[in-house]
């Protein structure tokens, strides 16, 4: 029997859909070897915000830049860079 306390939502209705289609048993068996195979894969850290993370740290450790809490939206404007501050 799994300990359903401790997944999130998502994983609580991928255990129930397979629990209707496969039945408890299997279902059970068969989401024990997907979590654990699902734990074993570390997501991907985007590229993009790697590059921008490194090109900011620089200048937060000079001193020259200050990241508030609330923190920053970045998108691309028409042929510019908007940095907004979070809001909400």
């Amino acid at each position: 029997m799994i300990d359903e306390t401790g997944l999130k939502k998502g994983q609580l209705r991928k255990l129930n859909a397979l629990r209707k289609s496969l039945g408890p048993v299997i279902a059970d068996e068969a989401f024990s070897k997907w979590l654990a195979q699902a734990a074993d894969v570390e997501p991907e850290a985007d590229e993009n915000a790697r590059v921008i993370a490194d090109n900011l740290w620089g200048l937060i450790q000079q001193g020259k830049l200050q990241i508030r809490r609330g923190g920053y939206v970045v998108r691309r404007g028409r042929g510019r860079v908007i940095v907004e501050a979070r809001t909400g």
